[in-house]
């Protein structure tokens, strides 16, 4: 590897002749960490198997697919990489349809010289440095928002922090069973589902996820959290979309969500269906159903539901059976571990609901109440990757 380089700066040369990929090879490989591929399907599966590449430089004119097609399938595979035309047709009309249908960042005719080809491919790597910098800057801005608000409803509302880490684990695992594209945002929208919550007394929560007597203005206040939480949400950039998922994570899936401007819809209509699913199949395993009866349940309401999804939760494998139970005292509870039972102070205040993972800010609540109040010990927690015997 040449030196300064990293193993994510790759660059990887396209051309369906051999002489002209190792000439490349011959005049840069000192100076920039590149690889080849013999044609557009070769590429695609080098990037496939390899990639991604910081920077892929490729010819128009190929057998089978040119390069247009070859680098508009790019930007759909790696959207970060960025992309550079080279070829011997110097026309205006290509270098436009270049630019406009695969977002091209240079578009450079042969025969091009070393100095000059070197010099855009120094140009396209510090490209492709800014936007990674910017896309890690968001992603750490958003996930540090995302554990505030999180937090908070963890020490606001124990059981409504609960239900959406069970949430969590449903979608998480919908998404990868269905190959989902930006499949963080549908996760952000599960752990904020029921962040709208906040507005409820705590007493009318635990009765709504037990299942009990509402009245009237309860039911109404219920109904209304998710709009509650996608109003909270709207404002925060990057979760424009994440807050119409969750101002429509009731809607059955023959309903069209109400989308804002500049929101993709189907990205909006896929996260409220994951959503619709996962918080009826915890109603119903929280109501004491087996996996098998809440999905059979669901399916004879097959309308309100995407079947996809339906069909992806049905194979979900509860986490808890490769955990081991430990009945512990508050003070030997660490992060990442799940409590089995409420918790609830000595007075009865519920400080952690059954399913809630322990963080650190939820270890501080609970050892300030343990030396005010006092909480109900031993707590029965599960435990990820303990061998033996359960202590129940």
């Amino acid at each position: 590897m040449p030196k300064g380089r990293t193993v994510a700066e790759k660059i990887l040369c396209v051309d369906d002749e051999l002489n002209i990929l190792l000439s490349l090879q011959r005049q840069l490989r000192k100076r920039f960490h590149l690889e080849s591929a013999l044609g557009p399907e070769k590429a695609l599966a080098t990037i496939e198997r390899d990639g991604p590449y910081a920077v892929i430089v490729s010819d128009l004119q190929m057998p089978g697919m040119n390069g247009l097609d070859l680098l508009a399938k790019v930007r759909e595979m790696a959207p970060e990489t960025v992309r550079i035309m080279l070829t011997g047709q110097a026309d205006l009309a290509t270098a436009i349809a270049a630019v406009n249908q695969g977002n091209i960042f240079r578009f450079l005719t042969k025969p091009c010289s070393a100095e000059e080809l070197a010099a855009t491919l120094e140009a396209a790597l510090e490209q492709h440095r800014l936007v990674t910098a910017e896309r890690n800057l968001l992603e750490n801005t958003l996930r540090a928002s995302v554990k505030v608000l999180t937090d908070v409803l963890s020490l606001v509302h124990p059981a409504a922090f609960s239900r959406a880490s069970r949430i969590h684990r449903y979608v998480r695992h919908m998404a990868a069973e269905l190959k989902l594209r930006d499949a963080w945002q549908f996760e952000v929208a599960a752990l904020l589902s029921q962040v709208g919550c906040i507005t409820l007394e705590p007493g009318a929560l635990d009765r709504i996820y037990t299942g009990d007597e509402l009245s009237d203005e309860e039911k109404k206040m219920f109904a209304a959290h998710p709009a509650a939480g996608g109003e909270l949400l709207a404002h925060i950039p990057r979760l424009e979309a994440v807050a119409c998922m969750i101002a429509n994570q009731n809607l059955s899936f023959e309903q069209a969500p109400a989308v804002s401007a500049h929101v993709p819809h189907e990205t909006v209509a896929m996260g409220a269906h994951l959503l619709r699913a996962a918080l009826d199949f915890d109603r119903l395993i929280t109501r004491n159903r087996s996996h098998e009866e809440s999905t059979a349940q669901m399916r004879q309401r097959a309308q309100d539901y995407d079947p996809a999804c339906l069909e992806a939760l049905a194979r979900y494998v509860a986490p808890e059976g490769g955990m081991a139970v430990r009945v512990l005292k508050s003070a030997e509870l660490l992060p990442g571990m799940v409590v089995d039972q409420d918790v609830r102070s000595k007075s009865g205040l519920l400080l952690l609901a059954k399913g809630q993972e322990v963080t650190l800010s939820v270890l501080g609540r609970l050892r300030a109440f343990a030396a005010k109040v006092g909480i109900a010990e031993p707590v029965r927690v599960l435990v990820e990757g303990e061998a033996g015997p359960a202590a129940i």
